[in-house]
């Protein structure tokens, strides 16, 4: 603004436009344009203006916007495409607006519902161990996916036993679901028996953002094995470091180039896991091969063993839509547990505690149809979810 006034009062004592618009560094249209502003509207013109534009060649007429906010307080079930095809059929003679604009309108005017929320899992991590016996610890994750020749995708499922390094399981799948998992790590199950806890990241199919704690129905299926579940950090794949180092080999001496097809490329997988474990050796381990540190599991797996809660009032089994019938009641639990039985028991007068195994789940009282949280049994703070 200062300096505006300066350059409007020396062209009124005469000075010359061209010479003063080289001195302050600008065009002499811009300044034409100042000292017009001046003479129009004196010194209110040398102060900065709206950048809005005059006129908005899409925006909505008056009309049309007071009647679609007319029309949602008569009809407040109303929604944008039923206000927009009455709009259509009073036929105004003007632009149908679209959909999202007229919720866009509604929107502005506050006429828009919101849901409430859903507060999902924050992944925290849990507890690390490091044991030295084998089977003690397996880790398990995908390394990332690449595409064959034949333009699929492949998902290379690993689990390795942490102590010995042993790899375990190199399964070239589809995509990262659950049914696909849940028959890998069955089959090591079958052939190497079950482990003490098991390791992975906070990603599907091993945790979920949507469930208590973040359980998922292949971590679930764990805890109903016996096996505890350890989880890292979000973001810190060097919690997982032994496992992450063998992904790299990997990456470098089976999918370069990547196979023809699935059948090509797991057959690549396999050759790798036997040079792996029985001719490569390691130099964490004393250049040892990890098959001759790894033993069997001396606990073998046998199916899954039956729930009891002896100290419940009842027994209730989810449904497959993840809720419990409590009476004539229905509450909403998750699917995740989907199939699973688990504890029912009143801790005081009307409020009941949920428990899956030995863990408190949840509460409910007789008003609501929704699980209150209990305390995360499985957070950071503990060594590892591992059941009693």
């Amino acid at each position: 603004m200062d300096e505006r006034l300066r350059f409007v009062a020396r062209l009124l004592d005469g000075e010359k436009m061209a010479a003063l618009c080289r001195e302050f560094d600008i065009s002499r249209q811009t300044g034409h344009k100042f000292y017009k502003r001046y003479k129009d509207l004196g010194l209110q013109g040398l102060t900065d203006r709206s950048r809005r534009p005059y006129r908005q060649a899409n925006r909505l007429p008056e009309r049309v916007e007071s009647l679609i906010v007319q029309l949602r307080r008569e009809h407040p079930s109303w929604g944008a495409p039923k206000i927009r095809e009455k709009i259509k059929r009073l036929g105004l003679g003007v632009s149908l607006p679209a959909i999202s604009t007229v919720h866009a309108v509604l929107d502005r005017h506050g006429l828009v519902s919101r849901g409430r929320r859903r507060h999902h899992f924050k992944a925290e991590g849990t507890g690390l161990s490091r044991p030295d016996q084998p089977n003690d610890l397996w880790c398990a994750d995908y390394k990332g996916e690449f595409m064959l020749a034949d333009h699929r995708y492949c998902y290379p499922l690993t689990i390795t036993d942490f102590a010995s390094r042993y790899l375990l399981c190199c399964e070239g799948l589809q995509s990262t679901r659950e049914h696909f998992a849940f028959s890998v790590f069955e089959r090591t199950f079958k052939d190497y028996g079950l482990p003490r806890a098991i390791r992975s990241d906070n990603g599907v199919p091993f945790a979920s953002t949507s469930a208590f704690f973040g359980l998922s129905k292949l971590s679930v299926w764990w805890l109903r094995l016996g096996i505890a579940i350890e989880r890292i950090k979000p973001a810190h794949p060097e919690q997982n470091g032994r496992h992450e180092r063998m992904h790299l080999t990997l990456k470098k001496e089976a999918t370069k180039p990547a196979g023809k097809n699935f059948l090509q490329q797991q057959a690549r997988f396999d050759a790798f896991t036997r040079v792996y474990n029985h001719e490569r050796p390691h130099q964490a381990l004393n250049m040892h091969y990890p098959a001759e540190l790894y033993r069997p599991s001396t606990r073998p797996y046998t199916g899954l063993p039956a729930l009891e809660y002896p100290f419940h009032d009842r027994t209730v089994i989810v449904t497959q839509c993840g809720r419990l019938c409590f009476g004539r009641r229905k509450i909403n639990l998750s699917q995740v547990f989907a199939g699973q039985a688990v504890g029912v028991r009143e801790v005081t007068d009307h409020i009941w505690l949920i428990s899956f195994m030995h863990y408190d789940l949840g509460f409910f009282d007789d008003q609501c149809t929704r699980v209150e949280c209990a305390p995360n049994p499985f957070s950071a703070k503990v060594s590892a979810m591992c059941p009693v």
